[in-house]
């Protein structure tokens, strides 16, 4: 399958701090990818660098074959990349309805627009059930199925996650991880950065381990759950 998403030889630095170095990677449609490693490993900054939210890069970032390193972030959001940040980014003062309307500001056709929040609401019927309701009154994992759907709105080709499960009851850590894989059913890439490396590789098709601002080790997640390397450096075996 085409590569949606392709970084090569992707650096970044933060105040002349060197974050990322020379990190190549890829997604293919309908794919979700995995990258796990040590708190300061470069993780979201990775993440970050490709919606460019970085103050310097260089390398080569590719969606679909169309080179995206210059573009603003709003462009590469038209283009097909939604990112979904670790933080909270609900509008809690709004509606879940409102929240959605705004995750499709870029459009402007109101028609697309109401069909593709009823398309959220089906795919997420909570978020239906609670339309009315202010989005800071939701519990941590109904805000990040809003936050997964608001990014849906402008129909990515890949949806980029940080720490999606962070700070969840562990119900809803596998709701979140059961809508990853509605994105998948749906046919969108998915590029995941999450510390529950056990779900995260029983959920993904790939997965890339992350040292100091490199890519150190690149499987299928399922060989990845078994590898020693993995289990001692990120699972806590001996």
């Amino acid at each position: 399958m085409s590569a949606v998403l392709e970084a090569r030889r992707l650096s970044a630095s933060y105040g002349g701090r060197r974050i990322l170095e020379n990190v190549s990677l890829r997604v293919d449609g309908a794919e979700i990818v995995t990258i796990i490693g040590h708190n300061g490993a470069g993780k979201s900054t990775l993440l970050k660098s490709v919606f460019n939210l970085i103050p310097w890069r260089s390398g080569e970032i590719r969606l679909a074959g169309r080179d995206i390193l210059g573009l603003a972030p709003d462009r590469i959001l038209a283009a097909g990349i939604a990112y979904v940040p670790q933080a909270r980014s609900v509008f809690p003062k709004l509606t879940v309805d409102e929240n959605l309307r705004m995750g499709g500001y870029l459009l402007d056709d109101k028609r697309l627009l109401a069909a593709r929040i009823e398309k959220v609401r089906q795919l997420f019927p909570v978020l239906g059930e609670r339309g009315g309701q202010l989005a800071g009154t939701l519990s941590g994992g109904e805000q990040r199925m809003l936050e997964i759907g608001r990014a849906l709105l402008m129909d990515p080709q890949l949806v980029m996650l940080d720490e999606p499960s962070i700070g969840l009851a562990p119900r809803m850590v596998d709701a979140v991880f059961d809508a990853v894989r509605l994105l998948k059913a749906e046919g969108k890439a998915i590029l995941m950065v999450e510390q529950n490396v056990k779900k995260a590789l029983a959920a993904s098709d790939r997965a890339y381990v992350m040292e100091l601002g490199e890519i150190r080790l690149e499987d299928a997640a399922p060989a990845l759950i078994g590898d020693p390397r993995v289990a001692k450096l990120y699972m806590g075996r001996r």
